[in-house]
């Protein structure tokens, strides 16, 4: 265990973990048998711990001691493991995560969705799963009279300072390293709020700088500098961020230096990707999870298939289904990103076979099947949340014969998975993807018929 982590007061007793939470966590039973999260505990092991949190249904606690460690266990290869938020899983063997990443799909199917038995396979894992990220996004902050750049440490607003990140682009590790020597030296560092990075599977490289202020001027003059030391930067942007951003890119973005956009590929398609748009962060997982999506709607070479693609974001899914099928529609209630899938529809010579709708589907596919449409499969990709009610209750209705659910979330999949076997759809596999290595996140993508 990292001594970083502080220890806060409270009970301290030795338990079994014999499960896993959401989170990679160790989950065991206290004596009183409510269940306790342990973060850095492993299935299988023996520890002391040390209550952190102790509330009526469970309780929370922090590792103090491995007393009996799982074959897993491994040191960690960052110095900010266990106190950093970014990964949960480096204290184990990578191929123990993606067992437990199945087992948190399984036990969410089970518990939330009511599926008793279902048939969960194995997580497909990333061939080299460091530095797998084309997005990264570094709060900065002001701490003791010096500008801190890094990561958040885990539950908490504090940022620990990074030279380096074992999740990022060797790009943009080198574009951290060179924002935070300038840093000092900028008249306008007090209202620097964020760095954010892109980098394409081409290793080009896009700089956002994120302040609470129009201190664009005072940005751009660090064009020439970070040009001269990054070769491969395309693209310098300032984001004026919102009185209260939600998010780290929430406020305008100006370009103030080079390209654009960046150009991306994926399963052969081209993308030009900007600031604000939405883009998986793992290329090389996403082609294995779009591949699990389309081979479970059953869309390949002239398949002949009409399919539905509700939350279609830019278009990725619905454009590589258009590629084969007889016809694509994507419906997406965010009008940016409905313009950037028309878009994407023409650069790839696509127009033809895919249509795009703003609006909300579960409104649109009614109107879609009142004037005669009819689709062969649907692929849903919503947000975390999950997919909404009515959406769900539209699909059910139309009883298209296939859905192919892709999920970033266990628990919502399995609460829409229920709703869905409700009206008529049963289960037929899960596969989880890993794309986001080392951390508690999973994709999966749920094959479910109309029965």
């Amino acid at each position: 265990m990292s001594n970083d982590i502080r220890r806060q007061p409270g009970p301290e007793e030795a338990i079994c973990v014999t499960g896993v939470g959401s989170e990679l966590q160790g989950v065991g039973r206290l004596a009183d048998g409510r269940a306790v999260f342990v973060p850095g505990a492993i299935p299988g092991e023996r520890v002391r711990i040390a209550i952190t949190q102790d509330k009526v249904r469970f309780c929370e606690a922090f590792l103090c001691a491995v007393l009996e460690p799982s074959p897993d266990r491994v040191a960690p290869d960052c110095p900010h493991a266990g106190r950093c938020g970014g990964c949960q899983g480096r204290h184990m063997r990578y191929g123990r995560t993606l067992e437990l990443k199945r087992q948190v799909v399984a036990d969410a199917l089970e518990r939330i969705g009511g599926i008793h038995g279902a048939e969960v396979r194995p997580t497909l894992g990333c061939a080299a799963p460091d530095r797998t990220r084309n997005k990264a996004e570094y709060p900065i902050v002001r701490s003791d009279g010096r500008m801190v750049i890094g990561a958040y440490a885990r539950s908490s607003r504090e940022v620990i300072p990074l030279e380096d990140c074992l999740l990022q682009r060797p790009e943009s590790v080198r574009a951290l390293r060179a924002v935070a020597a300038r840093l000092e030296t900028l008249d306008c560092a007090s209202h620097i709020k964020g760095l954010v990075t892109r980098v394409n599977r081409a290793g080009e490289l896009m700089i956002v700088l994120c302040a609470d202020a129009p201190v664009q001027a005072g940005l751009q003059r660090l064009s020439p500098a970070l040009a001269a030391e990054l070769p491969e930067l395309k693209s310098l942007y300032f984001c004026h961020l919102n009185r209260r951003p939600a998010h780290a890119l929430d406020g305008r973005c100006a370009l103030l230096w080079g390209e654009a956009t960046l150009k991306e590929t994926l399963l052969g398609l081209e993308f030009r990707v900007s600031p604000q748009s939405f883009f998986q962060v793992n290329p090389d997982q996403t082609e294995v999870l779009y591949a699990q999506a389309l081979e479970a709607a059953g869309i390949g070479p002239d398949c002949g298939l009409s399919v539905l693609d509700a939350y279609c974001g830019a278009g990725t899914i619905t454009l590589a289904a258009a590629r084969w099928a007889t016809h694509a529609t994507g419906i997406e209630i965010v009008a940016p990103a409905i313009e950037n899938a028309k878009d994407n529809a023409r650069r790839n010579g696509l127009g033809d076979r895919a249509r795009f709708i703003c609006g909300d589907a579960a409104v649109e596919i009614p109107r879609l099947l009142a004037r005669g449409q009819r689709f062969d499969a649907a692929i849903l990709d919503p947000p975390r949340k999950g997919a909404d009610a009515a959406l769900l209750d539209a699909l059910a209705r139309a009883r298209i014969p296939c859905i192919a659910y892709v999920s970033c979330n266990p628990a919502t999949l399995a609460r829409d998975v229920k709703r869905l076997s409700e009206q008529g759809y049963a289960l037929q596999y899960a596969q989880p993807v890993d794309m986001f290595p080392w951390t508690g996140h999973v994709e999966t993508v749920c094959l479910l018929t109309h029965s």
